[in-house]
């Protein structure tokens, strides 16, 4: 393995000024700072975080934790969470992901351990770790879920304001039988749209009708058996919208086997934008959630969080979601 020793010999410094260039040092003239980033990348040398760390009682790791690794999270998710991370995190810092169903005792998440910790939250289930995590003074940054308590940091998708758009455009193409297949009622997301969904209806005076709402569990299965009650209904929507795009596709299998055609007898309306949407048969409208983007921006805020803790205020920001239109509304 290389180490700074390496480096300096090569550099023809003293391991010291390796070092201090290497953690950017302002004392180190640019000149000299950048040879020895040059002969570094050149002898593919890997920083020893453990010795860094009994140096400058740093971790050098960010935790990543989900409300669960295990099952609810897609592949293309988690991709765009750690693309959003990662175009942020330099490379002095170790990313550990885990779920935090798996964690056995709380008192292994220690400031010893992380410098920082970035929750992707679902719902109240994860307060406990959330609040432990706070308690243990680690600098936090909650993404994915709208939390009430100002004093924690949380950056968020603006869902509500994402589906009023959504149900502006339907009703725009002359919708009024308004439908909605709901998300898991223990996640904040799910409220969040619903109310977005109500919100919509009662600005245009569009009747709020209560078969027209359904619950479901942001699986494909749920999608189908929800739009399975919505086409047996005396009068069926002309329109639903999905709490989640996973549902929209169960619920589009659901019209198929019953041979109502999309989107000339039912219109539909998804939520996330994940890669399959665009290559459904027809291809998904749906509300895109910037996933990326909420990483990107909550890890720029961990960041001064752990830079500078005293000086930044918490706050709870919105990253807007964008519409896409498709395939699968018709004009009434």
């Amino acid at each position: 393995m290389i180490t700074i020793k390496d480096i300096a010999r090569v550099a023809g410094v003293s391991h010291t000024t390796v070092s201090r260039a290497l953690n950017g040092n302002p004392l180190i003239k640019k000149e000299t700072r950048d040879k020895i980033e040059k002969i570094a990348a050149e002898l593919n040398y890997v920083p020893n975080f453990s010795a860094k760390s009994l140096v400058t009682r740093k971790s050098y790791t960010i935790g990543l934790f989900f409300s669960s690794i295990d099952h609810g999270t897609s592949e293309s998710f988690l991709v765009d969470v750690i693309k959003g991370i990662k175009h942020v995190l330099d490379e002095n810092y170790n990313l550990s992901v885990s779920g935090i169903d798996s964690i056995q005792h709380l008192d292994s998440i220690s400031p010893q351990r992380f410098d920082g910790i970035l929750v992707i939250s679902q719902s109240d289930a994860d307060n406990a770790f959330i609040y432990h995590v706070k308690k243990a003074n680690i600098p936090l940054v909650v993404l994915n879920r709208q939390l009430e308590d100002s004093s924690i940091m949380n950056v968020v998708a603006s869902d509500r304001i994402g589906v009023k758009e959504a149900m502006e455009y339907a009703i725009s193409q002359g919708h009024r039988r308004l439908a909605m297949i709901e998300g898991r009622p223990d996640f904040k997301s799910a409220s969040e749209r619903k109310q977005g969904f109500i919100d919509s209806m009662l600005a245009k005076q569009i009747p709020v009708r209560s078969e027209y709402f359904v619950s479901g569990d942001y699986t494909v299965e749920s999608g189908f058996s929800a739009m399975n009650i919505l086409l047996s209904l005396p009068e069926p929507p002309s329109i639903v919208l999905c709490s989640n795009d996973n549902m929209a596709i169960g619920a589009m299998n659901a019209c198929y086997a019953r041979g109502v055609s999309i989107p000339e007898q039912m219109s539909l309306i998804g939520f996330d934008d994940i890669v399959f949407a665009k290559y459904t048969n027809p291809a998904l409208t749906t509300i895109h959630r910037p996933i990326a983007d909420i990483s990107k921006l909550g890890t720029q805020k961990l960041i001064e969080l752990m830079n500078t803790p005293k000086e930044t205020s918490t706050e709870q920001l919105f990253v807007k979601t964008q519409l896409i239109i498709r395939q699968t509304v018709a004009s009434i």
